[in-house]
């Protein structure tokens, strides 16, 4: 069961409101109070902030403390959630309701603030960052998750009260009572119904910033697709995606991890790669591959990409490769592994420390031999380093992230426009140093988690307007001989994945071959 279902989970439980001994213990005075409510009295919605109870259980507590950390560190909450998860020992149905309730909050922080703008009564950017935080968690558990409506109100106005005072708990309370006032459905049909345009109502409905929908509408177009899927993307990045699991060939057995997954672990096969399973329960450290290093957790689309280069036809020997941006190593770890069964040796570059460390981790499982070097080092001085030097080479180069909105949810609240000039700068000069590094007739795979056009078709068409000695090779054909399956993709010499199409993140991938 996903944490999303587990959280939903909680409300429907014989005698729990939402899942808290304090619901539980609400229950039982409302039931001794429902014949005062018949008569007309007050009922807990509306009671003053001072009659209740100052303050919350700890998973709401936990998940605010992760928006705060987010919003005032630029951290990331899958860095931030789980320790402190550990350190605070929430475990079990309370940590998927933690879970549930930061993740999802910060997926459609948009949409909850299109609905708290239409109940409060002030400009929200005039409202301390803390109190509006608390509100959004409020607005999730009323139209997001299966909290019942008085067990939302209650705790997230006692959470107001612990954290930002009495005063502001009765502005939450009040606003709250206005947000419950109309249901999700309706909510989003006023959204749409009030919103100025196309874009502006999907931007509203589907929690994305309006420039990140009209990107995301020009990639569907630009890759053949229809731009009225853009709702449908939208939707699929504000869904909490399965944990997918990569078994690195020649190191464990796929059926290894599905059939001999341990006990309260339940792992399927995934449904493109054929070195891809989905972690339906469980913790995937649980999983004694994942544990050791043999497998790893991996996008599948990721794992595509990856074996896509792999596949690519080559024309003479192939013996080295290279991963030019390795960090934090998932893709360098595959890379490794098929090489190692060609009797092929991996390089992996990574510019930061840290995660040049990630990689090597990454790499723990993999032969001695098969990995010549983890260099910490500039990709973009490498091609003039070693000219030639390598058969293979991947270009995970940095981008915005717009393929991967779905697992940090918090990304699409911090990009801007601004970012990609910086970005498709690095891209073209990274893609510029791989196409230096692989030696003619070498492969050079593009990769990016981004299906921003900026980021992939232009930054190719730009680079090889300068130069004669390239030339692009069918990458989808390369997909279809590495994975022996018909995976739906565009009529293009290029591969674009789609999460509400393929279910994986929307990586990007070209294909090019070194000709002189």
């Amino acid at each position: 069961m996903s944490p999303r279902d587990e959280a939903r989970g909680r409300g429907s439980e014989p005698g729990r409101s939402g899942g808290r001994g304090g619901d539980e213990r609400r229950d039982a005075r409302g039931r001794q109070r429902g014949a005062a409510r018949a008569r007309g009295e007050r009922s807990r919605t509306s009671q003053a902030p001072s009659q209740r109870r100052r303050g919350t259980d700890p998973a709401r507590t936990a998940a605010f403390d992760v928006l705060r950390e987010v919003d005032g560190s630029d951290a990331y909450a899958n860095l931030v959630l789980p320790p402190l998860l550990r350190e605070r020992r929430i475990a079990g149905r309370d940590a998927a309701f933690a879970t549930e309730l930061a993740y999802g909050t910060l997926r459609l922080r948009g949409r909850y603030d299109a609905v708290l703008a239409r109940c409060v009564d002030r400009p929200l950017e005039r409202l301390d960052a803390p109190l509006l935080d608390v509100l959004r968690l409020g607005a999730h558990q009323l139209l997001g998750m299966r909290v019942p409506q008085h067990a939302a109100v209650s705790e997230t106005v006692g959470l107001a009260r612990d954290r930002v005072g009495a005063g502001p708990a009765q502005m939450v309370n009040a606003v709250l009572r206005r947000v419950a006032g109309t249901d999700l459905d309706g909510w989003l049909e006023r959204l749409r119904a009030e919103a100025p345009d196309a874009v502006a109502a999907s931007a509203a409905v589907g929690s994305h910033p309006a420039w990140i929908v009209r990107a995301l509408r020009e990639a569907l177009a630009g890759n053949g697709r229809d731009p009225g899927e853009t709702d449908a993307l939208l939707e699929a990045d504000n869904a909490a995606p399965r944990v997918t699991l990569v078994a690195r060939p020649g190191l464990v057995a796929p059926d290894e991890l599905t059939d001999g997954a341990p006990e309260g672990v339940r792992v399927a096969p995934g449904r493109w790669s054929p070195t891809a399973s989905v972690l339906e329960s469980g913790d995937p450290v649980a999983v004694p591959a994942v544990a050791d290093g043999r497998a790893g957790v991996q996008d599948e689309g990721s794992q595509l990409v990856a074996l896509a280069l792999a596949a690519a036809p080559l024309d003479g020997p192939d013996a080295r490769w290279l991963d030019l941006c390795a960090g934090p190593g998932g893709k360098a770890a595959l890379l490794a592994a098929l090489a190692a069964q060609r009797g092929a040796r991996l390089v992996a570059n990574e510019v930061a420390p840290h995660r040049a460390r990630l990689v090597r981790q990454a790499l723990r499982a993999v032969p001695d031999g098969v990995v010549e070097d983890v260099r910490t080092g500039d990709g973009r001085e490498l091609g003039g380093l070693e000219p030639g030097g390598f058969d293979r080479v991947m270009v995970d180069a940095p981008c915005t992230g717009l393929g991967a909105l779905r697992r940090r949810p918090e990304s699409r609240w911090r990009r801007t426009p601004a970012d990609l000039a910086h970005l498709t700068t690095l891209q073209r000069e990274l893609l510029a140093s791989a196409l230096d590094a692989v030696r003619v007739g070498g492969v050079v795979a593009y990769v990016t988690c981004s299906p921003h056009l900026a980021e992939t078709r232009l930054v190719v068409d730009d680079v090889l307007r300068r130069r004669d000695d390239v030339e692009r090779l069918d990458a989808p054909a390369a997909l279809g001989a590495a994975t022996g399956r018909d995976v739906p993709l565009a009529d293009r010499t290029d591969v674009q994945l789609w999460p509400h199409v393929h279910g994986t993140d929307a990586m990007h991938l070209t294909l090019l071959r070194r000709t002189r």
